[in-house]
């Protein structure tokens, strides 16, 4: 079992910035792929950055020069530093995991409880 607890949401005007926190407890294993989803009121979920077991990273089109995924192994901590904000990255994002990635088809296995990020122009 794996343990996701978001931090770090909060309302900016566009062009500022927030860092997400993921506190993350639990098997190790069960998390070794990482990443945030977000969604937004009336639309589907949308993955919005992942951190892959080799280290690799991926990232949405959308947000691509804009933010960086990050993780601090020693506290346990999955980070997601979101730059030059934007009215459409409102959202709730949510810090996921999985013991082996994930694809449309078959979601994260570990949600966090979301946290709220609100742009406003």
């Amino acid at each position: 079992q794996v343990h996701l607890v978001e931090s770090g949401g909060g309302s900016v005007q566009t062009g500022g910035s927030l860092r997400l926190s993921c506190a993350i407890s639990g098997y190790s294993d069960s998390a070794r792929t990482k990443g945030y989803f977000r969604q937004a009121p009336g639309q589907a979920r949308e993955e919005v950055a992942a951190l892959l077991d080799d280290g690799s990273t991926k990232y949405a089109d959308s947000v691509k020069g804009r933010f960086t995924i990050s993780e601090d192994n020693a506290n346990k901590r999955l980070y997601l530093q979101m730059n030059d904000l934007k009215p459409e990255d409102t959202a709730m994002y949510y810090c996921v995991a999985d013991p082996i990635g994930w694809s449309p088809d078959s979601p994260p296995d570990y949600w966090g409880q979301g946290t709220q990020v609100t742009v406003s122009s």
